[in-house]
């Protein structure tokens, strides 16, 4: 009879949970993004006949349902915590934690997306370079995995292939190599992307190669950003992990410097401030993603140029290049087709970089 009573009362509470669950389920206004995971959540689909016969309500309204459930984010992390401590799993939503670090199970190699990227790369510089007189330069960014993996022996991709298939497919580029210039603390825990107040190495580096002055950090101020910088993984991860102090490197030259977006018609310094309030911090770098930027360089060394082809990773990496040039032009294929450039850009000699981490190269489908 005890027994009985308290199966009753607890299924007379789970009942009540699931019950007021679903009443703030349907009452409570739905929120457009996610900040912990920084993308878009699925809003009410639109209710039609065509929608219902074809299967289209039910299945935008289940991504919906799982969006909005209430106490959503609390549940995630119940959820990584026990796959990660009680079920022992490596990894939660592809993300796993190795020496404080989170970062993506990328695995294994895509020759294929290698393949597609260096074949866009070759197309561009067909098109708009092999008669420009412009010197070509080529750099891939490995993502922290590249030196967990080497510390912890996890899971990998073969990297070594991907930077022969990079460099063997683009013989008109002089290739540098920047992973003796890079640690893993140069990246950070919760973040994908790497830490500008320690990329002077291998910004030497690719100064170096391309016969510009290097940075020295007697020339920037390390100034704080933000100390409470999460990055895309800790949402992601669903875990508890500290916030992480995000640095940008300050100086006389780059303060002087004018940035133009082609897809706002708006001009703004190298560093934009304002985009610390918003998803991503990550984006006070040149403002985040961009199809289309110039930077003018008033107190350049030199009257050269440079166009750089990049991903995220450049966003931080390219002020460190500026000081050896007049004029940088920043692209990223993401966001804008290689057959358009030539309405924007006149290709005259200039300095190429090709600069990519391997994230992007091993899922490039993404460029146009």
């Amino acid at each position: 009879m005890k027994n009985k009573i308290i199966r009753s009362v607890g299924i007379a509470v789970m009942l009540c949970l699931w019950l007021g669950l679903a009443i703030t389920a349907w009452l409570r206004p739905s929120d457009e993004i996610s900040i912990s995971e920084r993308r878009q959540l699925a809003q009410f689909p639109a209710f039609s006949g065509q929608s219902i016969l074809d299967g289209d309500f039910m299945s935008e309204f289940e991504n919906y349902t799982l969006d909005q459930f209430p106490l959503r984010d609390q549940f995630r992390k119940l959820k990584a915590w026990f796959q990660y401590e009680v079920l022992n799993q490596k990894d939660n939503n592809g993300i796993f934690i190795s020496q404080g670090y989170a970062a993506q199970v990328e695995y294994p190699l895509n020759e294929n997306s290698v393949k597609n990227a260096v074949k866009k790369f070759n197309q561009l510089y067909e098109t708009y370079m092999k008669d420009s007189g412009s010197t070509v330069f080529t750099a891939v960014i490995p993502d922290k995995n590249y030196y967990l993996s080497r510390q912890d022996g996890g899971l990998a991709m073969d990297y070594e292939a991907l930077f022969s298939l990079i460099r063997e497919g683009m013989p008109y580029s002089s290739y540098v190599n920047l992973t003796d210039s890079l640690m893993l603390e140069d990246y950070y825990c919760t973040d994908t992307h790497w830490r500008q107040e320690r990329l002077l190495p291998a910004a030497q580096k690719l100064c170096e190669a391309m016969g510009i002055s290097t940075p020295k950090m007697e020339n920037y101020t390390v100034t704080t950003a933000t100390e409470t910088f999460f990055g895309v993984y800790y949402g992601q991860a669903a875990l508890p992990m500290d916030p992480e102090t995000l640095y940008i490197l300050e100086s006389d030259m780059l303060a002087d410097c004018k940035v133009y977006n082609y897809e706002t018609n708006m001009t703004t310094p190298v560093y934009d401030l304002e985009k610390l309030d918003g998803n991503d911090p990550y984006d006070v770098y040149l403002s985040g993603a961009a199809a289309l930027l110039t930077i003018e360089n008033p107190n350049s060394e030199t009257d050269r140029e440079l166009i750089v082809f990049r991903d995220s990773f450049g966003s931080s990496m390219i002020p460190l290049l500026v000081q050896g040039y007049e004029r940088v032009t920043v692209v990223d294929t993401r966001y804008i087709a290689g057959s358009t450039l030539g309405e924007f850009i006149d290709f005259h000699g200039q300095d190429v970089l090709f600069l990519y981490s391997t994230l992007v190269l091993n899922n490039s489908y993404s460029m146009k």
